[in-house]
């Protein structure tokens, strides 16, 4: 708690005696009245503590995310982990990487009506939609093939507008927005638009510090942390001052490290885990749901992939971040595998077998049973054996475990395969026809005013 509290500190400095660039002039102005203070361009602005600490106060410690089907899930500080799937640009299709269009959306959509752990499906740059319109037709894409979250990627001002009159179609907040800092140090006019058009009506709101270690941010951990955490502070308080009480989540995961030799960005490292860590670890610091990836460099469904995801999952479940995007996800968020959202919702479920740990009590101890076996006998056929072994052992839905065979085939291709069964399967997002047409009534709408 005391590196914390030292982080929190340091952002505070930052934000007094230094600030944050919001480029929007309506925005700024706003924030101003609400007691910031000008920084040192006309673009600038420095926010004293105690506002701060009250736009924190005003947000709310729970978030309700609501699903097509009219269900809900509420993410709290220390709630279960939930996970999405990741805004990309790209589909691999096992023989070629491609831009994403609206079939992709679609099947990815409808696969994640299958797979458990998947809890959100997020829209994606379609290739074959003009980008003033991606966010509103995404989401009308995923409503009528999903039954979860919908969460919207946001393009435009006026989308959101087309988005805001989507929302009292289905019932609660079956879509949620949000938006990144292009630091350091900086909010754009792009993301304040959108804050600022969508206040008003509780659209939960995703704040996502980006800060890229050795570029945008200081090289160290810490250092990175500070610059992020300012941040994100900047834009709940943002938020705050557009529409108090607006649900906010606290994502400080999506925090970068640049590769000195190759000159990438790496997101599915050691310190994004590290990174991840703090970002649950400073929501719960503020009280608020927390976010992050789960993210790899890797190209394809390999080796690579499976030890940075597994790395990511394990410790973004262990540490308790809320909401986990990245399902599906390869090349650092940039392309998506409909075999790997098969391979990733069976690493959740082995995770969340590790995590949840053995008990030992009387009955799983179970002195009864190792008296009736003794010496020399077999507890294969005992009925302590035939009414536990379900519960106690983990049994994979993709993984391999039987012994080698002419049918036997490596997990990519087993992964991917499943995923074109699962497709096969005729699905309900749960949306009436005639939702379905309002959505299209206000897309056809939107397409020919923006």
């Amino acid at each position: 708690m005391e590196d914390i509290q030292k982080i929190a500190a340091a952002s505070l400095e930052v934000l007094e005696t230094i600030g944050v660039r919001l480029e929007h002039e309506e925005v700024r102005a706003r924030v101003l009245r609400a007691g910031a203070r000008p920084g040192l361009t006309n673009e600038d602005v420095r926010f004293p503590r105690e506002m701060i600490e009250y736009c924190l106060a005003s947000a709310p410690r729970s978030v309700s995310l609501g699903n097509v089907d009219g269900t809900a899930t509420c993410l709290t500080p220390e709630s279960e982990s939930v996970f999405w799937t990741c805004p990309v640009l790209h589909v691999w299709t096992g023989e070629e990487r491609r831009e994403v269009r609206s079939e992709d959306l679609i099947a990815i959509s409808r696969l994640c009506n299958h797979l458990d752990n998947v809890h959100g499906v997020m829209g994606v740059a379609l290739a074959d939609v003009m980008p003033q319109h991606r966010d509103f037709v995404g989401v009308r894409i995923i409503a009528e093939n999903s039954r979860k979250h919908v969460r919207a990627l946001c393009f435009s001002g006026p989308g959101m507008e087309a988005l805001a009159a989507m929302k009292p179609l289905l019932p609660g907040n079956w879509f949620s927005i949000g938006f990144t800092a292009h630091g350091p140090l900086r909010w754009t006019n792009l993301a304040l638009d959108v804050f600022l058009r969508s206040a008003g009506q509780g659209i939960p709101v995703t704040i996502n510090g980006e800060p890229m270690a050795g570029v945008t941010a200081p090289v160290t951990v810490a250092g990175t942390a500070v610059v992020g955490n300012a941040e994100i502070l900047a834009g709940i308080a943002v938020n705050q001052v557009l529409e108090p009480g607006r649900p906010v989540i606290y994502n400080l995961g999506l925090a970068h490290v640049f590769d000195m030799k190759h000159a990438t960005a790496i997101t599915g490292g050691p310190e994004n885990a590290l990174l991840a860590r703090l970002s649950a670890e400073l929501g719960r610091f503020y009280q608020l749901p927390s976010s992050s990836w789960v993210s790899t460099e890797s190209l394809f469904e390999d080796e690579q992939a499976a030890l940075e995801k597994m790395l990511g999952f394990l410790t973004h479940v262990g540490s308790k971040v809320s909401l986990i995007w990245g399902m599906g996800q390869l090349e650092s968020e940039m392309t998506l595998s409909l075999a790997q959202l098969v391979i990733d919702d069976e690493m959740v479920n082995v995770v969340r077998r590790y995590l949840r740990g053995f008990e030992v009590d009387n009955e799983s101890i179970s002195l009864e049973t190792i008296r009736d076996v003794g010496i020399s006998g077999s507890y294969l056929e005992h009925d302590h054996t035939f009414q536990n072994f379900r519960e106690h052992i983990y049994h994979p839905c993709l993984l391999n475990r039987a012994a080698r065979n002419p049918q036997s085939k490596p997990l990519h291709q087993q992964a991917r395969e499943k995923a074109q069964e699962l497709l096969k399967e005729e699905e309900d997002s749960g949306i009436s026809p005639e939702i379905s047409a309002e959505l299209r009534k206000i897309e056809q709408h939107y397409r020919q005013k923006i």
